[in-house]
């Protein structure tokens, strides 16, 4: 079955206009969106997603920890333990089964990497934002000398 859907999606490509780099763009008058704004992110949002963030990572870091759990006085966890005790005793599932914490501990560091990243990325942005707008409003003032609210500014942009 999937070779048959292969073998048609191989004959339709040859059958189709040839294949050419292509850029997308918007049209002309006003965008996508009709004159619309196509994104718009408050504080708010960017800290629900850095939390969130933060909460897997914290959930994954306790959870995926197969190499430390039941740790001996040696620092060895449990399921590496019986890889030794397996390998000791001449069986080779001890190097499969080593080999597994091995692997599944780098993907579960990448992941937990990741959630980190995020996590941090957000916060900083929501740091520079605040105080990129901090800026905006000490340097652009209003006629009677008083900041300009960064609602009145948006409205330059639209």
């Amino acid at each position: 079955m999937v070779w048959e859907e292969w073998e048609q999606l191989k004959a339709g490509a040859t059958e189709g206009p040839s294949t050419r780099m292509q850029i997308d763009q918007l049209p002309a008058e006003g965008g996508a969106g009709g004159g619309e704004r196509d994104l718009v992110v408050n504080q708010d949002d960017l800290g629900a997603v850095g939390h969130d963030a933060y909460s897997l990572y914290e959930s994954l870091r306790a959870g995926t920890d197969i190499a430390g759990a039941g740790m001996n006085k040696d620092g060895a966890g449990s399921t590496m333990q019986a890889a030794a005790s397996l390998t000791s005793h001449g069986f080779e599932m001890g190097g499969a089964l080593k080999l597994t914490v091995e692997i599944w501990t780098s993907q579960a560091d990448t992941v937990l990497q990741a959630c980190a990243h995020i996590s941090n990325h957000l916060d900083f942005s929501k740091k520079l934002h605040s105080r990129d707008d901090a800026e905006i409003a000490a340097v652009i003032r209003d006629g009677d000398g008083s900041a300009v609210s960064v609602s009145e500014i948006d409205k330059y942009f639209r």
